[in-house]
């Protein structure tokens, strides 16, 4: 059997990585199978509810940590679980927003000698020029996904200036290398620049800072990226006689006053009574006229987002230890709420005394118990 193609897509939170992904999909034949390995922060699958409602084969997800660096040792496994139940032609691993892609790199072209089974076809960093400018000159991760990656692509750039682009494109010029280049369509790219990159990093990978073991990541950022973000993870809980669906009106308040050098990044599954509009104003009709509450998927970044209906069903709710939580979890039906909230380093103690005090996450009517835990 031939080696299955594994392609990288990497970027910085809230670039648009899970957005190119989707459009990718239906350019490809309808027999052509395609497998995704998702890392996400938090301990909830979100956007993978989004992808395995398009047309993928199979859907892996490595939660609550970075896949380069502390579940590097899981990919082996859920790579080979994706072999067995799917039988891919093609395996895209979508990062979280602080992965490193060469180690990860590495670590495939690693597996693909061991078994024979993988081969790195490609290394796809995704930049928001929109907000690039905010995070680029804090975070040491994304100037390393610039660096090691065979194809960027410029997304949100219909949403500046001329000006904040060609700046864009002066910064990755500093970095003086031979890396090509596409813009995005509001978040498309052509299959055929996206697929069959022939990378660099499979051949040269392991030359990567100076070699790598699988027991011990050795990438420089390996302590420094871990520190870059913060996250909290939230639970809203209904009691049993109250209705089951957030209160919009003040999800909406805490979307609008998110500051954007304090969250990167909201993403959350929520029980609504009604579709609540996303904040291009659009309003996702797809629930029709079924009766009663239905499920939608948040994705917020950088002060724009989409409210989408989605079939998912709710996990459990987060383990607290106080014995209050336990009490009131006991006493409730069903979680309406499981929301992941990535932050700026430093913030996540702020924040989780806010949302605790009430007003920003709260249930329809009255009462509602909210959970706030933090993971990272």
């Amino acid at each position: 059997m031939a080696p299955i193609p594994v392609t990288i897509v990497t970027g910085f939170l809230g670039s648009g990585k899970t957005t190119l992904i989707l459009n990718l999909i239906p350019q490809l034949p309808h027999t052509y199978k395609i497998a995704l390995l998702k890392n996400e922060f938090g301990d909830v699958a979100i956007d993978s509810q989004l992808a395995s409602s398009a047309a993928i084969s199979g859907v892996q997800e490595l939660l609550n940590g970075c896949i380069c660096c502390n579940l590097v040792g899981q990919l082996g496994d859920a790579l080979e679980s994706l072999l067995k139940d799917v039988g891919p032609d093609r395996i895209i691993i979508e990062t979280s927003g602080s992965a490193f892609p060469a180690t990860l790199a590495m670590e495939i072209n690693r597996l693909g000698r061991e078994t024979g089974n993988y081969v790195l076809d490609g290394v796809v960093v995704v930049i928001d020029v929109e907000n690039w400018k905010g995070y680029e000159d804090t975070s040491y991760t994304a100037k390393m996904q610039q660096k090691y990656t065979d194809l960027i692509v410029f997304n949100k750039w219909e949403l500046v200036d001329e000006r904040r682009y060609d700046d864009c494109l002066d910064r990755v010029g500093d970095l003086e290398l031979q890396i090509a280049n596409v813009k995005s369509d509001k978040g498309r790219v052509d299959q055929s620049l996206l697929l069959g990159l022939d990378s660099a990093l499979a051949k040269d990978g392991d030359s990567v800072n100076g070699g790598y073991s699988k027991d011990k990541p050795t990438h420089e950022h390996a302590e420094d990226h871990e520190t870059e973000v913060e996250v909290l993870s939230l639970s809203l809980v209904s009691e049993a006689d109250k209705p089951k669906s957030v209160d919009l009106d003040s999800l909406e308040t805490f979307l609008l006053s998110a500051p954007k050098d304090e969250v990167y990044r909201i993403k959350g599954i929520v029980s609504a009574s009604h579709p609540m509009a996303s904040s291009s104003g659009d309003v996702d009709e797809s629930a029709g006229s079924q009766p009663g509450v239905a499920m939608y998927i948040l994705n917020w970044a950088f002060g724009r987002w989409t409210f989408t209906y989605s079939d998912a069903t709710l996990p459990a709710p987060i383990s607290v230890a106080s014995s209050t939580a336990e009490s009131a979890v006991s006493n409730t039906h069903e979680t309406i709420l499981r929301m992941t909230i990535v932050l700026a380093r430093g913030e996540a103690s702020k924040w989780k005394s806010r949302l605790e005090k009430g007003g920003m996450i709260e249930q329809e009517g009255e009462g509602g118990f909210l959970m706030v835990s933090r993971v990272i």
